[in-house]
């Protein structure tokens, strides 16, 4: 197979990847967990997808919650048969990992 195809394929996936993960929420907070800047990074080998997230506070309420939505939407991706997601807290979070929108949402700009 032609490798820019599987370039694009894979650049396709996930953006796929990205537009689910912004359909996650942790329920007290009215802003999805990709523009909050919880995800840190994506990656994408075959068909498997390993998620590095974190949460606003390590005593996050919801985790088991939202950790089982990001699983569960990510293996929803067409492509992807597995997802790996790796809750870690280095770095620690803070607000500057906001997406500007994020910001604008919760009123801090």
């Amino acid at each position: 197979m032609d490798i820019d195809i599987d370039i694009e394929k894979k650049e396709e996936r996930e953006e796929k990847i990205v537009e689910v993960l912004k359909t996650v929420f942790d329920p007290e907070i009215p802003v999805n967990i990709y523009d909050l800047g919880l995800v840190y990074k994506i990656d994408l080998e075959g068909e498997v997808c390993t998620i590095d997230m974190t949460f606003t506070a390590p005593s996050c309420p919801m985790a088991d919650f939202i950790l089982d939505d990001v699983r569960t939407k990510v293996e929803g991706v067409e492509g992807v048969k597995k997802a790996v997601v790796n809750l870690v807290y280095e770095p620690e979070w803070n607000r500057e990992m906001m997406s500007d929108e994020a910001k604008l949402e919760l009123g801090l700009m």
